[in-house]
């Protein structure tokens, strides 16, 4: 049995969502979002995703930890701005022991719905299927279980 934490950063939005694997079969272990204030300057919203992710490990204890890599935004400052929210998730995750994985939204969506073009609504669809879920997670958290399904995927191969 493993543990994967999928993480979906974002810097207002950061998506988390932990699942197990087990003998082939994924099971659901709990999901949410570090929202950062925004009133903040960006170095401390950049610490409140740390501690966020800290938070999250400590709490539910994965083995590894599956990353959104950056997409190639139109707006320059914006994937950059995503690219400091992401190194904050990474080095929370290597701070507390974890490998990390890197996948591109295209094989993420690939993985979950089968279509590397997928809309969000979509990912959030196969994600309440797959998992078994009463409701549909957030559009952040329902990506963050997506890259975790991601990883398990590539475990099972």
């Amino acid at each position: 049995m493993e543990r994967i934490l999928g993480i979906d950063p974002g810097s207002r939005i950061t998506g988390y969502g932990v699942i197990e694997i087990d003998r082939g079969r994924l099971r659901f272990v709990a999901c949410g979002t570090i929202k950062t204030q925004q009133k903040f300057p960006f170095a401390h919203r950049l610490n409140e995703i740390f501690e966020g992710i800290n938070e999250v490990i400590q709490l539910h204890l994965p083995a590894v930890a599956a990353v959104e890599d950056v997409f190639l935004a139109t707006n320059p400052r914006s994937a950059l701005k995503l690219g400091h929210a992401r190194g904050a998730a990474v080095v929370a995750a290597m701070q507390n022991g974890l490998s990390v994985y890197d996948y591109s939204p295209r094989q993420v969506k690939q993985a979950v719905v089968g279509y590397g073009q997928a809309e969000k609504g979509q990912v959030q669809h196969m994600i309440k299927a797959l998992l078994g879920l009463a409701g549909s997670p957030s559009p952040d958290a329902a990506d963050a279980l997506a890259v975790a399904i991601c990883h398990a995927n590539q475990l099972r191969i």
